[in-house]
């Protein structure tokens, strides 16, 4: 039957694939309720495509982790679930694979459907050459005179497909949580790409819809189908395509009134009472019939089939929405005796199917599919609990994946059984080990429902509870703690409440203290691991470094490879750094290998140390230790990588490479909000705040800032730690020092309880006496800065030392007092010689010779400003330059220096914004657009455009010249930085 009606939505298609064409991925929404045609709708649309990947959900498969994912990647995840020819557009692969274990969480599974699409758009099909970013559509500079192959931007380039990729998700509402987070955290690194990318659903509003996949599809610019019924001129047409003649004008009105036009209401009705329908229509004092059930429709149909079709139908119901032919016949063997079966075979039985519209088959598509999940729903559920049982028995046998197996066998059971529940939970408990906790859940979850016991089933539930928490699966932590909070008293129960209020610190550290006293650790090493690593976590959260280290020391020696206790030796390096022991833990590490080879406990050392190198002032030791990291750990957890991110963002903010840390941050807090964990990148708030700040982007600075202020809503230590710095910053930047101490003001109350002013980790206190001082307040100053200075003295902390001789020299000017103030600048210059950091460096410069000109020694004055300068340029710190170009006009020595000095900061690196810098650089480094759009998890396509505004900006046509551009620009922030293999990747050499 032809498509009917539906012009208008077919246009305003038509529209968005124009433009995803043109190279501006869209996203577009359709939806409407069941039986709307929105499935249909798709499928017309698509029928001439060639390049589309399409999954869809299924209500019995909802929870069933990264499913849909496995129909648009296909069975090994390379993204063999597209297709390349016509059709109804809607092939996909086997999504009979592992059921998600190659993905660690959303965000690794996002990054392979992110590369599917470049592979289906044909992006990594030219190659890296010298020319690549000319061969960019849109990019500007090409000309007829250009080198002979280069097209011009009117031209198509060579190995570029102009036919755009569709990626579909039908029946969104049905879909696995970490698909529609892997497809969210995909579709948000659309840039330049060639993508149309279709969500179908019933409701928008949808709770089962992840929250960031919602707001994407319902932003101002998206594309929005609203299906309503068909009008009744379409349910004419409708009903003389399925054979139904004399439905009149008026008759179909009345249709329209009686089924608001829904497609299935209708067809379900002309199909049912055929003739008897149009009777009922005719006479107005007859109410027409309501459609049956559709459980009683599909029956009708299944009711009509040989038994070898029969067969086909259940078998293929048992094993889900689609299955291989070969895959559903041997299942329905259990239905069959030996003559049946030898009697037909499984094409005959599925052209049966298909003729009734039980089953569809496309040619080229390895799966039979069902055209509806109500015709798999009703099919399975039509079943007896003996027929049924037999069916996934027999499907236990078929199957390989032993997930599956399991899950048959485990849906056949028909009642408690011990032995399969301890197999489930076993097999859940290895998943547990290989920290693929989506798998382990799912598990966990099945041995729940068949334990014998109240106990077997609490024990499961927690474990399994447990494992959704670490895959970022728990969407309503309160609901599920209230759950939980009706089980036995007991260890694991009160560890588990504990980890779910750590937001409430008093609850949680009374209900790990309940944990800690009903667990054995001889007996239960690992729940014992688990309980010290939460207490790590909570010591941490409240700045308890010597508590936190030693929690979590106890943890690694209760059970050293426990994966649930992830970044545990992360909380205990840092700790011990905290308590002030940070050169003897670095002594105490001993060499560990490169970050590629590194173990997952090495890994998590490696980022401790690198963290340990940054507060120490190893800036360059820093920078490689957790570039490696950021590099090595794309197979960790979400929450690794946003800390890895930010560790090394922060070392690349003090050590001058600004541009890097912009990337990273970004990064960081777009991996946070991916896996709907952004409570966990507040410090990389504070810091991304800190670098636009800094930079004069003020109004960024303001934005994350204002985040972090919400959370600190709570009084909880760290959210309070990090919203008073980023606020503090932003005013030291904007020049007011009284919102600067109005910012400080809360760490006041919270220095006594933590160890905020350990030097290194947490510079504060010399903003807050800088502060005091600029509002003439010299005896507040004291207070906030001696005891700073003290424990720098003590650690031998050259970095700490010099912003404190800073502190101290301003706050002596203030006082008059030019022989104190000489004394400490000076000191300062000492320790300058010793320390890495570009920017703190430049500002005691200014300091000093900001000193020296009121003192009238204009001349040294020149000398300290000018050296200001130059760091501050290199920097692009546009605040701290005014006030420093503004002293230099003071001197009588010109706001803006030197034509050559202006130049410097208009050429080059400086005109580039931060992501193009970050793939200018890494292309530079020698890297291809592949490998650059993995370490950025960005698209190729995006690469490439980035690359098409970076030519020209820099006046260059090749990656040769670009490089040499990169080198001419000068060695970056701050002569003889630490230089990495990769600039701006994230890479150790």
């Amino acid at each position: 039957m032809e498509f009917v009606g539906r012009t208008d939505s077919l246009a305003l298609l038509a529209a968005a694939r124009e433009r995803a064409r043109a190279g501006h991925p869209q996203r577009v929404l359709v939806e409407g309720p069941a039986g709307i045609g929105k499935t249909a709708l798709v499928r017309r649309f698509l029928r001439d495509d060639t390049h589309v990947l399409y999954g869809a959900g299924e209500e019995a498969e909802s929870e069933l982790a990264f499913g849909v994912l496995e129909q648009l990647l296909g069975r090994d995840g390379t993204g063999d679930g597209s297709r390349s020819g016509g059709g109804n557009g809607t092939g996909a692969g086997s999504g009979v694979g592992v059921g998600g274990r190659r993905w660690v969480d959303a965000h690794a599974a996002g990054a392979a459907l992110l590369e599917a699409l470049d592979e289906a758009q044909g992006a990594g099909g030219a190659p890296d050459s010298d020319d690549r970013a000319a061969r960019v559509p849109d990019a500007p500079g090409t000309s007829a005179t250009d080198a002979p192959g280069t097209p011009t931007p009117d031209t198509p380039a060579p190995n570029t497909p102009n036919t755009p990729v569709t990626l579909v998700l039908d029946d969104a509402q049905w879909a696995d949580h970490l698909s529609l987070q892997a497809l969210t955290f995909a579709v948000r690194r659309l840039r330049a790409d060639r993508v149309l990318v279709l969500v179908v659903v019933r409701d928008a509003e949808d709770t089962r819809l992840a929250e960031g996949l919602r707001r994407l599809f319902t932003a101002d610019d998206a594309v929005r189908v609203r299906l309503d019924g068909l009008g009744p001129a379409e349910l004419a047409e409708l009903g003389g395509g399925m054979g139904v003649r004399g439905l009149t004008a008026q008759a179909a009105a009345r249709l329209h009134a009686h089924t608001a036009g829904n497609p299935l209401h209708v067809k379900a009705l002309l199909e049912q009472e055929g003739a008897g329908l149009l009777e009922a229509l005719g006479e107005r004092d007859v109410t027409p019939p309501a459609p049956k059930s559709f459980t009683a429709l599909v029956l009708a149909k299944l009711a009509a089939c040989s038994t070898a079709a029969d067969a086909l139908v259940c078998a293929a119901a048992v094993l889900g929405t689609h299955c291989t032919p070969a895959d559903a016949w041997e299942v329905a063997g259990a239905d069959l005796l030996d003559e049946e079966r030898r009697s037909a075979d499984v094409l005959t039985a599925l052209e049966e199917a298909v003729h009734t519209g039980l089953l569809t088959e496309s040619p080229g598509d390895p799966l039979i599919r069902f055209p509806h999940p109500l015709v798999h729903a009703a099919v399975y559920h039509q079943l007896g609990p003996s027929r049924r049982a037999a069916l996934h028995l027999s499907a236990a046998r078929t199957v390989r994946d032993q997930a599956h197996r399991l899950r048959h066998r485990a849906l056949a059971a028909a009642g408690p059984d011990p032995e399969l529940a301890a197999e489930l939970a076993t097999l859940g408990r290895k998943f547990a080990a290989e920290g693929a906790w989506a798998n382990a859940a799912g598990q966990l979850t099945a041995a729940a429902r068949l334990g014998p016991e109240p106990a077997a089933y609490e024990q499961y539930t927690l474990e399994a509870v447990e494992c959704a928490l670490l895959a970022g699966d728990v969407p309503d932590m309160g609901e599920v703690a209230q759950r939980i909070a009706q089980f036995t008293p007991g260890g694991w129960r009160s560890y588990l409440l504990g980890r779910l209020s750590l937001f409430d610190l008093d609850r949680a550290e009374a209900l790990l203290a309940d944990a800690w006293h009903r667990c054995d650790p001889a007996a239960e090493p690992v729940l014992g691991a688990r309980i010290a690593g939460q207490f790590a976590a909570l010591h941490g959260s409240m700045s308890h470094g010597a508590e936190m280290a030693e929690w979590a020391d106890l943890a690694i020696r209760l059970a050293p490879d426990d994966t649930a206790t992830d970044m545990i030796r992360v909380l205990r390096l840092t700790g011990l750094a905290m308590s002030g022991r940070a050169p003897q833990t670095l002594a105490a590490l001993g060499p560990l290998p490169d970050p590629a080879l590194a173990t997952p406990a090495q890994l998590e050392e490696l980022l401790g140390r690198g963290t340990l190198r940054e507060w120490t002032g190893d800036l360059t030791g820093a920078v490689r230790d957790l570039g490696g990291v950021f590099g090595a750990c794309h197979g960790r957890a979400a929450s690794f990588r946003v800390v890895a991110a930010t560790a090394l963002a922060s070392a690349e903010y003090r050590a001058g490479r600004w541009d890097d840390a912009i990337v990273h941050t970004d990064l960081a807090l777009s991996l946070a909000a991916d896996t709907d964990q952004p409570h966990i990148a507040l410090y990389c708030r504070m810091l991304a705040a800190q670098v636009h700040a800094v930079r004069g982007a003020f109004a960024k600075a303001q934005a994350h800032a204002r985040v972090a202020r919400v959370y600190a809503a709570g009084g909880h230590v760290n959210p309070t730690l990090w919203a008073a710095l980023a606020e503090a910053h932003l005013a030291r930047a904007q020049g007011r020092p009284e919102e600067v101490l109005t910012a400080l003001g809360p760490l006041l109350a919270l220095a006594p309880r933590g160890d905020l002013e350990e030097p290194g980790t947490v510079p504060w206190a010399d903003l807050l006496a800088e502060a005091w001082a600029a509002l003439g307040d010299e005896k507040h100053a004291v207070q906030a800065l001696a005891p700073y200075e003290v424990l720098a003295t003590q650690r031998g902390h050259h970095g700490a030392l010099l912003v404190a001789a800073r502190a101290r020299g301003t706050l002596e000017a203030a006082r008059g007092d030019t022989v104190a103030a000489e004394r400490a600048f000076r000191s300062g210059l000492k320790h300058a010689a010793h320390v890495e950091a570009p920017f703190d460096r430049a500002l005691l410069h200014l300091a000093y010779g900001g000193f020296l000109r009121r003192a009238g020694r204009r001349t040294r004055a020149g000398e300290q400003l000018r050296t200001a300068r130059d760091l501050l340029v290199r920097l692009d710190a546009p605040p701290d330059l005014g006030r420093c170009e503004r002293e230099l006009a003071a001197c009588g020595l010109g706001p803006a220096g030197s034509a050559p000095e202006r130049e410097s900061r208009t050429r080059g690196a400086a005109l580039l914004t931060p992501q193009e810098l970050a793939v200018a650089r890494l292309v530079a480094s020698g890297l291809t657009n592949r490998q650059v759009a993995r370490e950025l998890v960005i698209s190729v396509k995006t690469v490439e455009y980035h690359l098409g505004r970076i030519f020209p900006k820099l006046g260059v046509d090749s990656r040769t010249r670009l490089t040499a551009a990169l080198a001419a620009d000068g060695p970056g922030p701050e002569p003889g930085r630490p230089e990495r293999g990769r600039p701006g990747s994230g890479r150790a050499p």
